[in-house]
C-alpha cells in the first residue's frame, strides 16, 4: 500500500538559486518547483533567465518560476536580487548558491592577479554577501536551509585548475562555520560537491572522446553525470528530509571520491 508522506514536500517555500538559467542549477531548480516550491531564477543573462523560468512555468504553473539577472561578483546587483525576491515572492526559506565561476586554466605560477581575485571573489565572498542577506529571512522564521555548490575539485590539487580549487576548498570552510553560526537559528548550511557533469562550464574535462574515456573509467558507476544526477540532492536539502543534517559537503561523483 502506497503511504503519503510530507518528508519531501516544499509547497509554500520560496528558493533562490543563482546560476540556475541551465545545467545543475536550472536541474535543481526544476526539482525545487516539481515539489511545491515557488522558485526565483537568476544569472547573468536575463533573457536565459526567462527562458528557464517560462519553461518551469510551463511544467508546474505559472508564477511557479521568476526571473532576474545577477552578476554574483556585484554586491549591489545580489542585493537587488533579494530585494526582487522579496517584492515578487517574499521572505527566503531555500537559498542554492550555485552560481561560479574559472576564468583561467592553466598552472598557478602564470595565473594573472585579476582572474585569482575574480575567482575568489565570486565563487567565495559573494557566496558570503548572499548567505548574509537572505539569512535573516530565515532566522525570522527559526528554519531555513542554504546550499553551496562546492566540487569535487575541493578534494585534491590540479595543475591547471588549481585557485579553482582552493576556491572550492574555501566554500566548504565557509559551510562548516555558517552551519554553526547559524545553526542555533534552526539554519542548515550543506554543500553538494558534483564531480565531472556534462555542462558547458566543465564542457573541458568531458568533450573530447579521450577525456570522456578518462573520467568514466575511473568512476565506478561508469558514466559521466547528467545535471538531472542533482535534483534529487537539492530536494533533500532542502526540505524536511534532511531536517538533522547541517554543516555536511555531499558529494554527487559516481563514486570517484568516496569517503570524504
Amino acid at each position: 500500500m502506497a503511504i503519503t508522506t510530507n518528508l519531501f514536500d516544499l509547497t509554500g517555500k520560496v528558493a533562490l538559486l543563482t546560476g540556475a538559467s541551465k545545467g545543475m542549477g536550472l536541474a535543481m531548480a526544476e526539482a525545487l518547483a516539481e515539489h511545491g516550491a515557488r522558485v526565483v531564477i537568476s544569472s547573468r543573462k536575463l533573457d536565459q533567465c526567462e527562458l528557464a523560468a517560462g519553461r518551469i512555468n510551463e511544467r508546474c504553473g505559472d508564477g511557479t518560476a521568476i526571473a532576474v539577472a545577477c552578476n554574483i561578483g556585484h554586491k549591489d546587483q545580489l542585493e537587488n536580487l533579494v530585494n526582487e525576491t522579496h517584492e515578487q515572492l517574499g521572505p527566503v526559506d531555500v537559498l542554492v548558491c550555485n552560481a561560479g565561476i574559472n576564468p583561467f586554466y592553466g598552472p598557478m605560477s602564470e595565473i594573472p592577479d585579476w582572474a585569482f581575485d575574480k575567482i575568489m571573489g565570486s565563487n567565495v565572498r559573494s557566496n558570503h554577501w548572499l548567505c548574509q542577506m537572505v539569512a535573516p529571512d530565515m532566522m525570522e522564521k527559526g528554519a531555513g536551509s542554504i546550499i553551496i555548490t562546492s566540487s569535487t575539485g575541493a578534494f585534491h590539487p590540479s595543475d591547471v585548475l588549481g585557485t579553482y580549487n582552493i576556491s572550492k576548498i574555501a566554500e566548504l570552510g565557509l559551510v562548516r562555520n555558517l552551519a554553526m553560526e547559524l545553526g542555533p537559528q534552526g539554519i542548515r548550511v550543506n554543500a553538494i560537491c558534483p564531480g565531472t557533469i556534462k555542462t558547458d562550464f566543465a564542457r573541458v574535462l568531458w568533450e573530447t572522446e579521450e577525456a570522456a574515456r578518462g573520467v568514466i573509467a575511473g568512476t565506478p558507476l561508469r558514466r559521466i553525470g547528467e545535471p538531472e544526477d542533482l535534483k534529487g540532492v537539492a530536494v533533500f536539502l532542502a526540505s524536511n528530509a534532511s531536517g538533522h543534517i547541517t554543516g555536511q559537503a555531499l558529494t554527487v561523483c559516481g563514486g570517484m571520491f568516496m569517503w570524504r
